[in-house]
């Protein structure tokens, strides 16, 4: 059996990600998962945060039989800014990694990481092969960090890694200039579980007196999401609501939305009611604002909403989603994105359902883990 330790960007709970999706699917595997550190200054934005402090005292948690979630211990800030503490962080992590290692027999294990962080601690920890796995240009989502440190550390990663996945065309294009062992695998879909709302579901209580039509956007609120066309199309058309799921990050400008009647902020719901919630949306929403960060992102949502079959209103950005330009519509301004709406309220053709549905199997999760395996097997990473 195949020995995994993964260093997560993303916490195994409450929201599935690349990271939860690709190391439940690995087969014959035992896997180390750990959650990413918090701040010692975490608790002063958040007191909610608190307890993440301590979350690294505890024991391990199972979410499937061959998967243990762990925390990491606690860091100090501005490690994305100055290196030398990154690598006073990477330290404390690497002792922490290597003593539950040796609590799982885990001797060289496969290490599976996301983050440009950990290039300080891999040499620190006994393992067999590294895999990066690229999910973001991480240097583009600026805050309390230096760009060319970011950069620099994701170079100096991808050079040590025995192989390296990208979730994006450019990001894979920059990292193979580091690394000639490198591939391009999106994100992708929990196909069965979103297949499901391309059938009539009922309508969760807390949308029904919610009017049709409904166009719907999935996913965290951040930044970088195009909140410019959803206001000026809510200010255009009354008759039309939309309705956005999901936790608000911080940077995102929401306050003229909040301000408008037709406009419905739901908060977070658990992934597997999301079917129930889509299945009675008119239309799907994928909006990125143009820019760096946009341009490289691999958009999870917009493979689920492709795997319901209904209709999707799309920027043009990130680049992957124009290669289901003909399924979609699109819309690079405002004034196209109304039309997009308008238009997506007649897309009731079953041809152009199936065929969303079809494009979504093909981005299942299943399916881009088996190409991840198939690669690693090749390379005799794995057998």
């Amino acid at each position: 059996m195949k020995q995994i330790v993964c260093m997560a960007t993303s916490p195994w709970y409450p929201i599935p990600t690349r990271k939860q999706q690709v190391m439940s699917r690995i087969p014959d595997a035992e896997v180390l998962y750990f959650d990413p550190s918090v701040t010692f200054l975490a608790p002063l934005k958040d007191k909610a945060a608190r307890p993440q402090l301590r979350a690294y005292r505890h024991e391990g948690v199972k979410p499937q039989e061959n998967i243990t979630v762990y925390s990491l211990p606690p860091v100090l800030p501005f490690f994305s800014k100055y290196r030398f503490i990154n690598r006073i962080n990477q330290r404390r992590i690497a002792r922490y990694v290597e003593k539950r290692m040796k609590q799982h027999g885990f001797e060289k294990p496969i290490l599976w990481v996301y983050s440009p962080v950990t290039c300080d601690c891999v040499d620190r920890i006994a393992h067999s092969a590294l895999i990066y796995d690229c999910v973001d240009r991480h240097s583009a989502y600026g805050g309390l960090m230096d760009p060319a440190v970011v950069d620099g550390m994701e170079e100096e990663l991808a050079r040590k890694s025995d192989h390296v996945f990208a979730t994006a065309a450019g990001l894979a294009e920059r990292l193979q200039a580091f690394n000639e062992h490198t591939a391009f695998i999106p994100n992708g879909a929990n196909f069965e579980r979103f297949v499901q709302a391309a059938d009539d579901l009922p309508c969760p209580d807390d949308m029904a007196d919610i009017p049709q039509p409904r166009f719907g956007f999935v996913g965290a609120l951040q930044p970088c999401i195009e909140y410019g066309f959803l206001q000026y199309a809510a200010k255009q058309r009354p008759d039309w609501h939309f309705v956005l799921i999901g936790g608000e990050k911080p940077g995102a400008d929401l306050l003229d939305l909040r301000e408008l009647p037709n406009v419905h902020f739901l908060g977070m719901r658990k992934n597997e009611d999301l079917p129930s919630y889509i299945s009675n949306f008119s239309a799907c929403l994928n909006l990125f604002a143009s820019g760096d960060l946009s341009k490289d992102v691999s958009p999870l949502k917009f493979y689920e909403y492709l795997a319901t079959g209904k209709p999707i209103v799309s920027t043009p950005q990130p680049d992957q989603v124009m290669q289901f330009a003909s399924l979609i519509h699109v819309a690079d301004s405002k004034e196209s994105f109304v039309a997009a709406c308008e238009a997506s309220l007649a897309d009731t053709i079953d041809a152009r359902k199936q065929a969303r549905i079809a494009e979504g199997e093909k981005s299942s999760w299943d399916s881009r883990v088996a190409q991840m395996c198939e690669i690693l097997g090749e390379r005799g990473i794995w057998q």
